[in-house]
């Protein structure tokens, strides 16, 4: 792989234009306005054609201008219809931003015979082009892309700073906003007017398309790692950048190995946000699919642990000193279950907590100690829950048995407490 100034530069532009569209794209996540981006996005294209067809010219800020003007309107729109055509948000977005996307591509088909506006560069993006177009900025020679989306990225840092507490509660409780002095509609349309700003700035680098990927995907990701606002915006950017670095390397060197030369960096770029997003979605601590799985894996493993020393302790307590071991068709006809509690005496062996005897099992010393620890723990909440809550008899065991396999020391001892430390249960059967 070689790399050149020019790769270096395409990393920039392209870093800076993900983590502006992701900084924005935090508080889309959260207000659960995602396909909003989209719908500016799209929804920009007539105002790009219309700022031509009114100065003739291509320059940034009379197409930022026009853009900006119709993505502010996207926004009022979508909430007019929202709030007076009994529609749903999302049904909302997409009359507006359709149609609005329609009208551009035919504006845009209207301009392209005057001038070279090419609506694929619009829709996909050339941001492999931009080390091209050269501004020199106190003798450096920097792509007027990266200089754009640095500004972008510098005004949305500054806008989050300021307007941090406000931006929060908008986002998580609106009516509260208001009822403190803050005005949640005036955050929603500057929100907006900046994603619209954000998104033309991003045009250039990623497209239209893609950059719906920058808006939403990074924040997505970052919301399935913390519950945290703060470090969400971090990991955010992070995340941002770093697919954009991951992006053009992949785009450069991935294609070579079935043949091909290279590919869209733009394209890999958010294929690459995706990959980020998998491995959140599967492996996230907390709201990762495997994770959960695991976690709860482990949580049904160990009550299944907890079943089977408790009713080996019962056994004990109440069979007579020569009766048989209990088997393991014995566990699994009383607890209901099958195959788990195998790998729950797997387990408990391996603890030392049980210990085989002839064609069954038993308590070893240990075992005896938690099997006494967890049937206490059962019969002092079926105390608590008759005696002090009145939930009685043909109910408490289940509510019991559920309930015994979170309380510790601590608990065990309050429960006792309240309860005047009952001798026998409900049942009449001996608390240890």
């Amino acid at each position: 792989m070689e790399w050149s100034s020019f790769d270096t530069w395409i990393v920039v532009t392209g870093a800076l234009s993900a983590m502006s569209c992701a900084l924005l794209g935090n508080y889309l996540v959260l207000r659960r306005e995602s396909m909003m981006g989209d719908a500016i996005s799209h929804a920009v294209l007539p105002g790009l054609a219309i700022a031509f067809l009114i100065t003739g010219s291509r320059g940034s800020v009379p197409m930022l201008v026009g853009a900006t003007i119709i993505g502010i309107m996207t926004a009022f729109l979508v909430q007019f219809i929202y709030r007076l055509g009994g529609l749903d948000k999302g049904a909302s977005m997409g009359v507006i931003f359709t149609t609005l996307f329609a009208l551009g591509l035919i504006l845009i088909r209207q301009a392209a015979d005057h001038v070279d506006l090419d609506p694929g560069c619009v829709l996909y993006g050339a941001i492999e082009l931009t080390p091209l177009d050269i501004y020199n900025f106190f003798g450096a020679e920097i792509p007027r892309a990266a200089v754009t989306n640095g500004v972008m990225l510098l005004i949305n840092l500054i806008f989050v700073t300021l307007f941090y507490k406000e931006l929060k509660i908008t986002s998580f409780d609106p009516a509260l906003a208001t009822t403190m002095g803050i005005n949640a509609n005036v955050m929603h349309y500057v929100l907006m007017t900046l994603v619209a700003a954000t998104t033309i700035a991003s045009f250039e680098s990623v497209g239209s398309i893609l950059v719906i990927a920058m808006l939403i995907v990074p924040g997505a990701t970052a919301h399935l790692l913390t519950d945290r606002l703060s470090s969400m915006l971090l990991l955010s950017l992070v995340i941002a950048g770093g697919s954009a670095i991951m992006g053009h390397v992949s785009a450069i060197t991935v294609p070579t190995w079935i043949g091909f030369r290279d590919t869209s960096t733009a394209g890999m770029m958010a294929v690459m946000v995706g990959v980020v997003f998998l491995m959140a979605f599967l492996f996230a601590p907390r709201y990762g699919v495997l994770s959960r799985f695991i976690t709860r894996a482990l949580l049904s493993l160990k009550i299944t642990r907890d079943d089977v020393m408790g009713f080996l302790y019962r056994h004990q307590e109440l069979a007579p000193v020569d009766a048989a071991p209990v088997r393991i068709a014995d566990l699994q006809a009383a607890l209901k279950v099958g195959f788990s509690v195998n790998i729950a005496l797997w387990d408990l062996a391996r603890r030392r907590r049980i210990r085989r005897i002839e064609n069954g099992f038993g308590l070893s010393e240990t075992g005896i100690n938690e099997g006494k620890d967890l049937v206490r723990s059962h019969r002092l909440w079926e105390s608590y829950l008759c005696d002090a809550m009145g939930y009685c008899l043909e109910d408490v065991h289940r509510s019991a048995h559920k309930l015994e396999h979170f309380t510790d020391s601590d608990m065990q001892a309050e429960l006792g407490e309240a309860t005047g430390h009952p001798s026998v249960d409900p049942h009449s059967r001996n608390i240890p």
